[in-house]
């Protein structure tokens, strides 16, 4: 199935599973139909089964979502307890995603499901009457069972999922990889018969190596190495580093619970000469998540960092905000430059990217699934490097590998179902939403230039000096109004690291 025609189908109010390939653009269909949805004023609750995923698309988790949090099982008087705040999240949702659904166990789908009905009171229509979209591919990371808990398998295997019956969206093109061998490859491993050939091939990879090391990204399973590897690699460069501080907004959990899946680093250091990725879509497109370049300056005035990416364009990068949305509320954001460092990242941070190329070390991989995120990461095998691969990597869940072949089947008689739409999907106009082009108005360079007369430091990040200097005046009785003159920051600014350095209650 196309994407076009994926999307008509959500948009005629359907209830489904999008799937498909790493490189498939489910994503991008997603973010289409949500933008769709909500300018024809539907309430759309986003989330997804981890926290990195759900900062892909802007929302929450569906376990904070649906008031499960880590419970097992709903207990009794469950939905009475509930805040009202959270009800009225669930009773007003027209339309939930779930992202990335492959994580998430049969039981917790269930659980979703019981709480909608109870919610909404309407105890005999799935989800409460809820349309839901799933998007996910059961060959990527499937649940974690954890000893002591409650053990689960894949969604499809739900009450839930039975009942609801969601239409299978299966897409089918390709929009990343574009070397035949690596898909022979990629499809190999998703339908479990990898031959010697494949491996040979991968194999191969390993003795080879680009001329240019140093602007190379690494892919590894573990954390502490990727961490080892970036801060060796900033060390060995010369010149002084500059720091950004994030500054976040929203309850101290919240705040916590946004900071884990955000890929922008609390602190960033960086260096003349770093390896950078970006971590968000530029909606300039001028770089996209997972694009790689090289800091080559530091704008005057700002220290923000200009980084040529390998496409050839020169980007000023200035802060980015991430936010954490509970339905229509935002709980949660944070403020950061929308770079980490590049050397290396994880196998699990890199879903859902696109990379130009990689070095990967699958020696330590240790879940079904892991070398097809990995290896379907990069575009071509002439831009793969391995360091090494285990068995584990090149296996995928046979559970998996039986559920592709249901899906796939159900997606082609869905699609003959749904045929009347595709006359209808080739018109639609994915932009309905135009902004006036502006006449006159200034340039963000030209507005902190402005704002800089009055405030010198504004938009500049805080050094270790600043924050010292506002938690001892502030400590010493200094009003808002005094470290606004003294640190020449906005009184925004001032609350805003106040709250951060003391808490959202502390009195201002």
């Amino acid at each position: 199935m196309n994407q076009k025609l994926a999307l008509e189908i959500l948009l005629a109010g359907e209830s489904a599973l999008l799937t498909g390939p790493a490189g498939s653009g489910k994503t991008y269909v997603l973010n289409q139909f949500i933008r769709l949805s909500k300018h024809d004023g539907k309430h759309v609750s986003v989330t997804a089964t981890t926290g990195l995923a759900a900062t892909h698309l802007g929302g929450s988790t569906i376990h904070a979502w649906s008031g499960i949090g880590i419970h097992d099982y709903i207990t009794d008087n469950f939905v009475q307890h509930m805040s009202k705040g959270r009800k009225e999240i669930i009773e007003k949702t027209d339309i939930l995603i779930i992202d990335e659904i492959s994580m998430l166990h049969d039981y917790r789908l269930d659980m979703v499901d019981e709480i909608c009905r109870l919610v909404r009171e309407t105890p005999d229509e799935p989800f409460g009457g809820i349309q839901v979209i799933m998007s996910g591919d059961f060959f990527q990371l499937p649940p974690i069972n954890r000893a002591g808990s409650t053990q689960g398998g894949f969604v499809v295997h739900s009450r839930a999922w039975q009942e609801l019956d969601p239409t299978i969206l299966y897409l089918g093109e390709q929009h990343r990889q574009d070397d035949e061998t690596l898909l022979d490859i990629l499809n190999s491993l998703r339908s479990g018969d990898v031959r010697r050939h494949h491996a040979e091939k991968l194999l191969a990879r390993i003795d080879e190596l680009p001329q240019d090391t140093d602007n190379l990204t690494e892919l590894h399973t573990v954390n502490v190495d990727v961490d080892r590897i970036n801060t060796e690699r900033l060390n060995r460069l010369e010149g002084d580093t500059i720091s950004y501080q994030a500054t976040s907004t929203g309850s101290a959990n919240y705040v916590e619970n946004l900071a884990r899946s955000v890929l922008a680093p609390q602190v960033l250091d960086l260096k003349l000469g770093a390896l950078v990725m970006a971590v968000r879509n530029d909606p300039s497109k001028r770089y996209v998540n997972g694009s790689i370049g090289q800091v080559v300056a530091f704008e005057p005035g700002t220290d923000y960092p200009l980084v040529q990416f390998r496409g050839g364009k020169e980007v000023t990068m200035q802060p980015d905000t991430w936010e954490l949305r509970d339905g229509d509320k935002k709980r949660a954001s944070i403020s950061q430059i929308p770079l980490r460092l590049a050397w290396a990242i994880t196998v699990h941070k890199s879903q859902g990217m696109t990379l130009d190329a990689a070095r990967i070390d699958l020696r330590k991989a240790f879940v079904e699934g892991m070398g097809y995120v990995a290896l379907s990461r990069v575009r071509s095998l002439d831009t793969l490097y391995l360091h090494g691969i285990n068995r584990t990597a090149l296996q995928v869940s046979p559970d998996a590998l039986a559920i592709d072949e249901q899906l796939r089947a159900r997606s082609t008689t869905d699609s003959e179902k749904f045929a009347h739409l595709r006359e209808q999907a080739e018109k639609r106009d994915l932009n309905p939403v135009k902004k006036a082009k502006s006449s006159g108005g200034s340039s963000w360079n030209d507005k902190i230039a402005k704002m800089r007369e009055t405030h010198p430091n504004a938009y500049k990040p805080w050094t270790s000096q600043d924050d010292a200097a506002l938690k001892t005046d502030f400590q010493n009785g200094s009003t808002i109004k005094q470290l606004s003159k003294t640190l020449g920051r906005h009184e925004g600014s001032i609350k805003m690291r106040l709250q951060k350095h003391f808490g959202e209650d502390v009195s201002l």
